[in-house]
C-alpha cells in the first residue's frame, strides 16, 4: 500500500509541475535558454557580493540539500524501488545524515523566518476587497512583487511544520516506552510524513528555482 501511494503521490507532483510549465512558461528561458541554464547551474555557487551571514546561509541550505538526497535515495529506494524494509549500510548512512539534515533546517528556520514571513501583500484579492471598502487607491506594483513569492514561503513554512512529526516519530519509536503497536503506529506516521515532506521540498525548489531563473 505504501509504494503504491508514494508512486501515485510522486507522479501526481511531477505531473502538476509539469503542466504549471505547459500553462505558465517562463517566457525569458525560452528566449535565451543557454543563458538561463547557466544561471540555474550557477544558483549552487556563492555570489561575492553576499556577506558573511548570506554565505553561511548558502552554505547551510546547501548542506541541507545534501542531506535531503542522500536521506530521499536510502529512505525510499529500498522501500518503493525495492519493496522491502530499510535495512543494513543504509539505515547506518540515514541515521548519520539524519541529525545533520534537522539541525540545518533549524538554523534555515531561525535565519529565513523574517523573509518568509506572510504579510497584507501576500493576499491581493484580501487587499483590493480592503480598498473598496476604504476607497483607497494602489497601483499594484508592490502587491504583485511580494505575492510571485507567496508559493515559496508556504512550502517553506510546510517543511519546518513537517520537520517536527518526521522527526518525532522515528524518535518516540526508539524508546521503549511504547508497545508494539505505537512503535509500528509512529513507524508508520514517519513513512507518509517523509513522502508528504519530499514532496513539499521539490515543490519548494521548483518554485526557488523558477523565480530565480525569471530574475
Amino acid at each position: 500500500m505504501f509504494q503504491t501511494i508514494s508512486i501515485v503521490a510522486f507522479l501526481v507532483t511531477i505531473g502538476a509541475l509539469a503542466l504549471n510549465c505547459i500553462v505558465s512558461p517562463c517566457k525569458e528561458c525560452w528566449r535565451h535558454p543557454l543563458r538561463k541554464l547557466v544561471q540555474l547551474f550557477t544558483l549552487l555557487f556563492i555570489e561575492q557580493k553576499l556577506s558573511p551571514a548570506g554565505v553561511l546561509r548558502k552554505l547551510v541550505y546547501l548542506l541541507a540539500l545534501l542531506c535531503f538526497v542522500v536521506l530521499a535515495f536510502t529512505g525510499f529506494y529500498p522501500t518503493i524501488v525495492l519493496g522491502k524494509h530499510i535495512s543494513g549500510y543504509l539505515v547506518m548512512v540515514h541515521a548519520t545524515f539524519a541529525p545533520v539534515f534537522a539541525i540545518c533546517l533549524a538554523v534555515l528556520a531561525v535565519m529565513w523566518a523574517r523573509n518568509c514571513r506572510f504579510t497584507g501583500s501576500d493576499w491581493p484579492w484580501f487587499q483590493r476587497f480592503v480598498q473598496r471598502v476604504t476607497l483607497t487607491k494602489s497601483t499594484g506594483k508592490e502587491a504583485d512583487r511580494e505575492s510571485s513569492g507567496l508559493g515559496q514561503k508556504t512550502s517553506f513554512w510546510l517543511i519546518i511544520f513537517l520537520a517536527l512529526p518526521l522527526a518525532l516519530s522515528i524518535i518516540l519509536s526508539m524508546f521503549p516506552i511504547f508497545g508494539t503497536h505505537w512503535q509500528e503506529l509512529l513507524l508508520e506516521i514517519h513513512r507518509y510524513t517523509a513522502v508528504l515532506f519530499f514532496l513539499v521540498v521539490i515543490v519548494y525548489i521548483y518554485l526557488m528555482i523558477r523565480c530565480k531563473v525569471n530574475e
